[in-house]
């Protein structure tokens, strides 16, 4: 994926107030996320099913990445990033797996890994095109100046390699679940279009982190879509 540069107001950082009000928002729907996660076999849970958990976790994934990508702020959008990727992850395989959700699920892991890309690079979430953009503002001399956050630390990009790959690995293991009437489950993914989507799963996000040489790699105006 290309990097794109448009010209556009520079971001800026969330004020206190904002960042206040973000953290109170995030939190409650963690909060109820997890809640409900932990009860979904219960008919009083709001998500009992896979497709549920996604709408809701991809609510949050798009507040999350459209934090400014500028101190302070850039480093909050590494945090919660991290939080949110670690326990979706984790939850995923706690449902069942079925054909008919399995398209969705795979979105959702595509976005989720253009996010870590857009973090990475250190670029503005863009709702529309559900990519990164890069932001340039102009100095007092009218020269083109890049807009960037602190860089992800080894620990920050060590976690996320880790829960990538233990949480790909373990959906391997659960896709196998999946009722296919008797069929092969990779047969069955195949006949999907979904086989290679799977086998790539977080492909940009690895290659990202790999080209760092000698490392292992709710504020007015946000929506909850990515």
């Amino acid at each position: 994926m290309d990097m794109t540069t448009v010209q556009h107001q520079p971001p800026k950082a969330l004020s206190r107030a904002q960042e206040r009000k973000l953290m109170e928002y995030v939190e409650d729907h963690f909060l109820e996320i997890t809640r409900n996660f932990k009860k979904r076999s219960d008919v009083s849970s709001t998500l009992q099913t896979l497709s549920s958990y996604l709408t809701a976790t991809h609510t949050l994934m798009s507040i999350i990445l459209q934090i400014p990508p500028v101190n302070p702020s850039g480093s909050l959008r590494v945090t919660l990033l991290l939080r949110l990727t670690g326990d979706a992850l984790s939850a995923i395989p706690g449902y069942k797996p079925d054909v008919e959700t399995l398209p969705t699920l795979l979105d959702w892991l595509n976005d989720l890994d253009r996010g870590w890309l857009a973090v990475l690079r250190s670029q503005v979430w863009d709702t529309k095109s559900r990519t990164g953009i890069d932001i340039s503002g102009e100095d007092s001399s009218s020269a083109q100046i890049p807009l960037q956050s602190p860089t992800m630390s080894q620990t920050e990009r060590t976690r996320l390699r880790s829960l990538i790959i233990g949480g790909t690995s373990t959906m391997e293991e659960w896709l196998v679940e999946l009722d296919t009437g008797g069929q092969d489950y990779d047969l069955v993914l195949q006949t999907l279009g979904l086989q290679q989507g799977f086998d790539d799963l977080f492909a940009g996000t690895l290659a990202e982190m790999g080209s760092f040489s000698g490392i292992m790699n709710m504020p007015e105006g946000m929506t909850g879509t990515c």
